[in-house]
């Protein structure tokens, strides 16, 4: 309950502040979502050549991509200032202030700050799984949405996880922005069928980085695909395992913390 509270406190203030800077929030939130609209664009102009690809068709893509930018809109929105731990805050010693406090230094940094630009993202998202849904004739029953609901929010957890194993990596090496970057790039793999890809990539999204778990693989079950037929019980163990060893990771991490100049 504690937790909560204060929870609670940070984003009253942050709404505040954002409520001041109104113009600035629906810049970011338009300009994210004309960036991501750019992907679409493409995937229509592709589709205007061939009707099929590998298998899949248009607005089964676009319910697939629906479907992974939803868990990311909502990992980005809340979890978004783990960047920091991967950008500078080892590095200069800023990380002491988390320390300091009575609280889990983990919670702070996770709480300090909402990405609101991520609702370009979440809108983007809910668009195109709703498109898609309508144009598949998809008519999910209630069980069905609820397993829907429980992979989404396993689809978070997976983003998140990833996000704190390799921003924590900054622990050992002081600095681990474009490690994260190049890992937060392989998330693109997976708004698309993984099955269009070599090998290689549907390797290392699935076993190595496994975003396909978030997007292409539980998205797959709901379209019916047999194959995947128990691909949502499956990604609720993969994020339920992969953030055990995210939070053990994060611990170590704090373990070999030095602070500023040693």
């Amino acid at each position: 309950m504690k937790y909560l509270r204060i929870y609670k406190k940070f984003l009253i203030q942050y709404l505040k502040v954002l409520m001041e800077y109104r113009f600035d929030f629906f810049i970011g939130l338009f300009s994210f979502f004309i960036i991501q609209s750019t992907s679409i664009l493409f995937l229509y102009l592709v589709f205007q050549r061939i009707p099929v690809l590998n298998g899949w068709s248009y607005n089964q893509i676009l319910f697939i991509y629906g479907f992974a930018q939803i868990p990311r809109g909502l990992d980005h929105l809340f979890t978004d200032n783990l960047w920091i731990l991967a950008r500078n805050i080892i590095k200069d010693g800023s990380f002491d202030r988390y320390l300091l406090r009575p609280l889990n230094p983990l919670f702070q940094v996770i709480s300090e700050r909402f990405q609101t630009d991520a609702f370009g993202e979440l809108i983007l998202g809910v668009g195109l799984f709703a498109y898609g849904y309508s144009k598949l004739g998809l008519n999910f029953t209630a069980l069905e949405w609820l397993k829907y609901l429980m992979v989404m929010i396993a689809g978070v957890f997976i983003y998140t996880s990833i996000k704190m194993i390799v921003a924590s990596v900054a622990f050992w090496t002081k600095k681990s922005m474009s490690l994260l970057f190049v890992t937060y790039q392989l998330a693109d793999f997976t708004n698309y069928p993984i099955d269009v890809y070599g090998g290689l990539v549907r390797t290392l999204v699935t076993f190595v980085v496994p975003f396909a778990f978030v997007s292409f693989i539980p998205a797959s079950e709901f379209l019916g695909r047999a194959y995947y037929q128990h691909a949502s019980l499956l990604t609720v163990i993969v994020a339920v395992v992969l953030f055990i060893f995210a939070n053990w990771f994060w611990n170590q991490g704090l373990k070999v913390y030095e602070s500023a100049g040693n």
